[in-house]
């Protein structure tokens, strides 16, 4: 199907909700046609869990939504290979390099292994690869230069080798807590005096570079000494690079708002003077059991582990296209619960969209359609423009799927022309937009086909020999499990059920 023209196509337009604004705004691209998206990666200090995950599909809708339309997209996703220190704070050890001194390795297996495991993860998801991937250790010495330029700036200082952003300053022509909503003096009415351990002014300051001490394993030269960057910096320095000073959208978690997110706009402001990004996008948080995920209480699965279904969690494994149809039906920045039977459900539900889908090539044609079939088309673009709504788009295909059995029935018609455009605009919104692959489907039908032919045989058979208790049981128990024999002059075929 030929994308929609978003420049071209009158009563549609695409809305965002800004986190900066606080409200559905209709999307205008600093440059026509053209979009630049960066979203924060991940620290490959661990396996990527099941919350990221959720949260790159989310954008990953992002972006096959923006080719749709026809965009030229530049997603940038970086990776955080050093930096960020333990519990978000500027203390303590380097997630990455700490990992390395328990397993007695170098911090760049540490690096390697994970990052691997990210990439393998997000390809099981069948996420698109972004358009550029950079790393923080890559980028240091544009790291370093901004650090310079803040400093000229007159907004940050420097103490026996460590740089920090002088938030009080900033904030006295800024807004520090701009996109959090949060106001520095209540900030600073709330925290507690520091302690001497600390050579910050204030404890809203944060690093910008911080002195690597002698048993630091990740280190790099700079004006201040031997040192590694502070956490929210790569953001700014690899964003500015490769998007320029200001662009379109700026993705991450939730819980990135702040304090991360916040440096970057104020690092930014402080060299630039001006806001860095027009929209701010957070995807929410992934609960499981209704329980936030931790590994420490064990109420945690890894994507591994949902694939194979090696955790007493889950009743059973669950294929990445179930789990990402199941992430899919909650829009992003809804609170999301993974749970065995939610799940269940969305397998089943995913069956039938499957299922619904192998049948519109099949479908008869008529010479004239009962139904305007662009009023289906239209429901998927007005989800879609509505801040990325993939649970109302998938409601919406399963509108579609309905009238593919109406039109099996006889009860409404469509024409040659028509069959092929809800194929091909259905195929659209499933694979493309929405990522769903069903590769599978042929292969799991084919063994899903060999086994049920078994089975009918089985129950012919049984009928054959008037054994009506065994071939109504054979029946009964596929029923159970979602699948429904039907009987007529041509044999005996199978539907799946919701």
């Amino acid at each position: 199907m030929t994308p929609r023209s978003k420049m071209n196509e009158t009563g549609a337009s695409l809305r965002i909700y800004n986190s900066l604004s606080g409200k559905k705004e209709l999307f205008t691209p600093i440059e026509a046609q053209q979009v630049g998206m960066y979203v924060c990666g991940p620290t490959v200090y661990s396996n990527v869990h099941l919350g990221n995950c959720r949260t790159f599909i989310s954008f990953d809708l992002v972006y096959r939504y923006l080719k749709h339309l026809g965009y030229k997209v530049r997603y940038v996703r970086n990776i955080t290979d050093a930096g960020h220190l333990e519990h978000d704070a500027d203390e303590g050890e380097d997630r990455i390099a700490k990992k390395a001194r328990l397993e007695r390795i170098e911090p760049m297996e540490v690096v390697q292994r994970y990052t691997v495991d990210f990439h393998k993860t997000l390809a099981a998801f069948n996420t698109l690869p972004p358009s550029i991937e950079p790393t923080a250790t890559g980028h240091i010495i544009e790291q370093i230069e901004i650090v310079k330029k803040i400093i000229d700036a007159g907004l940050a200082y420097e103490i026996g080798g460590s740089v920090y952003f002088d938030v009080a300053k900033y904030n006295t022509t800024k807004h520090y807590g701009v996109l959090s909503g949060r106001k520095l003096e209540d900030m600073i009415h709330n925290t507690r005096a520091l302690s001497g351990q600390s050579d910050k002014k204030t404890p809203q300051d944060f690093a910008l570079w911080k002195k690597a001490e002698p048993q630091h394993i990740m280190r790099w030269p700079s004006p201040w000494g031997d040192g590694f960057p502070g956490w929210h910096l790569e953001c700014t320095a690899m964003s500015a690079k490769y998007l320029g000073e200001q662009f379109d959208i700026h993705g991450g978690g939730m819980d990135l708002k702040f304090p991360h997110h916040e440096c970057e706009i104020a690092q930014a402001e402080a060299i630039n003077n001006k806001k860095p990004v027009n929209i701010w996008m957070h995807a929410n948080m992934l609960t499981l059991n209704g329980k936030k995920m931790a590994k420490s209480t064990g109420n945690n699965i890894l994507p591994n582990e949902l694939f194979d279904g090696s955790t007493e969690l889950l009743s059973k494994a669950f294929t990445p296209d179930v789990a990402r149809f199941f992430m899919l039906q909650a829009h992003y920045r809804s609170m999301l619960d993974l749970s065995d039977d939610a799940l269940l459900a969305a397998e089943k539900g995913y069956a039938r969209l499957k299922e619904g889908i192998s049948r519109i090539e099949q479908l008869p044609e008529s010479q004239q359609s009962s139904v305007s079939l662009d009023s289906y088309i239209a429901s998927y673009y007005r989800a879609m423009d509505d801040d990325f709504n993939s649970p109302i788009l998938i409601a919406a295909l399963f509108e579609s799927i309905k009238l593919v059995h109406l039109v099996e029935k006889g009860t409404e018609t469509l024409t040659k022309a028509d069959i092929q455009k809800l194929q091909e605009t259905v195929h659209a919104f499933v694979y493309d937009v929405l990522g769903l692959t069903l590769t599978s489907t042929n292969e799991q039908n084919s063994y899903l086909d060999s086994a049920l032919d078994v089975l009918i045989e089985l129950r012919e058979q049984a009928r054959a020999n008037k054994d009506f208790v065994t071939s109504d049981q054979i029946r009964d128990q596929l029923l159970a499990k979602g699948i429904q024999l039907k009987d007529d002059k041509d044999g005996t075929s199978y539907t799946l059920m919701s």
